[in-house]
């Protein structure tokens, strides 16, 4: 059938389809305007685990989300797909973070592990498998873009999105990122990792075209990390949870920090959302959970304003969602989160996703 016919015969209102792709979608990889890539990865992991299980978990629970955005009513007709991935990513994660174990716990009890010859070259190997999965997710992000799709990523850890910057640097010259996170992820090469989880905002900042990253609701972060900020030359704005939460108590609403946060994002953006950014009690079981943050609808709200900006959105990815193990909880929001940032994407890149419902 054409993607027409599809539409005229599939009942949004019904439960979504068990083997359709993602949200219960009836549609092919090349009837899809979107395609989701997962990247179940979380080798270099140092506290809770579980992000690598993610992307499964919100593929789980996005059959049991509503199509009818209030919104972007439409959106589902876009087609939204979840790409097929190499299984080495997910079997090659659960490896290599068994590998990393060890080095990690010697960092622990204060050992040095360039002295200690088989953890040194285990580390070496690490570092080297990780690079090789960002070059395959960066070959895996072309393949779809070359095709016309929006591509977004679903993570897995924060690792995970370097491929995905690689590949949008080599379309785009000039763009910034909007990070969401309770963590700057500006530490260089963690605990001798150099593609840990809080690097991955240091390692986006050697791609050049990057010109901007604006972080929002960092509540955590090193004595590094601020060198790095402040030796960054503008080139990352930050904005704690503390000096926002302390603005909104003395009477600065939340949309003037959101025009504020998209003024100082160049003309081109991505976001980076890592889902630890929001208040605990939204996905309980992410790695390393911290106190403060903001809500679901603050996040929304931004994402919003920043698709009506005039700015251009080229991407996002999602990432460290881990699923609780009594519960769906996690998955449930990062679906809804996940379907929220296409229908932005989509909006911002003026497909049709339809007027939104007013009652």
């Amino acid at each position: 059938m054409t993607k027409e016919q599809i539409i005229l015969n599939f009942d949004p209102s019904q439960p979504g389809l068990a083997d359709a792709t993602v949200f219960g979608l009836p549609f092919s990889a090349e009837q899809s305007e979107i395609i989701v890539i997962p990247v179940p990865w979380e080798v270099t992991v140092s506290y809770g685990a579980g992000a690598s299980d993610g992307p499964e978990a919100i593929l789980d629970a996005s059959f049991q989300v509503d199509l009818n955005h209030q919104d972007f009513p439409e959106l589902w007709k876009l087609g939204i797909y979840y790409a097929e991935i190499p299984e080495t990513w997910k079997n090659n994660s659960n490896k290599y973070k068994a590998l990393a174990q060890p080095i990690i716990e010697a960092l622990e009890d204060g050992l040095d592990v360039s002295k200690i010859p088989t953890l040194q070259s285990d580390l070496e190997v690490i570092n080297k498998v990780c690079r090789d999965l960002h070059t395959e997710v960066k070959e895996a992000v072309l393949h779809w873009m070359n095709q016309g799709k929006k591509v977004v990523l679903l993570g897995g850890d924060h690792s995970t999105p370097l491929g995905y910057y690689e590949a949008l640097a080599s379309k785009h010259d000039n763009f910034g990122i909007l990070h969401l996170d309770a963590h700057m992820d500006l530490r260089i090469a963690y605990e001798g990792f150099t593609y840990s989880h809080a690097s991955i905002m240091y390692n986006a900042l050697q791609l050049p075209q990057i010109s901007k990253i604006v972080q929002v609701g960092i509540r955590d972060f090193c004595e590094q990390e601020v060198e790095v900020v402040q030796q960054s030359q503008g080139r990352v704005v930050v904005h704690t949870d503390s000096d926002m939460k302390k603005e909104t108590f003395e009477g600065k609403t939340w949309q003037h920090q959101c025009n504020q946060i998209i003024d100082q994002l160049p003309q081109k953006v991505c976001i980076s959302f890592d889902i630890d950014g929001m208040y605990p009690w939204y996905c309980p079981n992410t790695g390393t959970p911290v106190p403060g943050g903001f809500s679901f609808e603050q996040a929304t709200y931004l994402f919003n304003k920043l698709a009506e900006s005039g700015k251009e959105i080229i991407g996002f990815d999602l990432v460290e969602v881990a699923p609780g193990e009594n519960d769906d909880w996690d998955g449930n929001v990062g679906a809804r989160m996940l379907f929220h940032m296409c229908g932005v994407l989509a909006k911002n890149n003026g497909l049709k996703v339809g007027e939104k419902i007013v009652f």
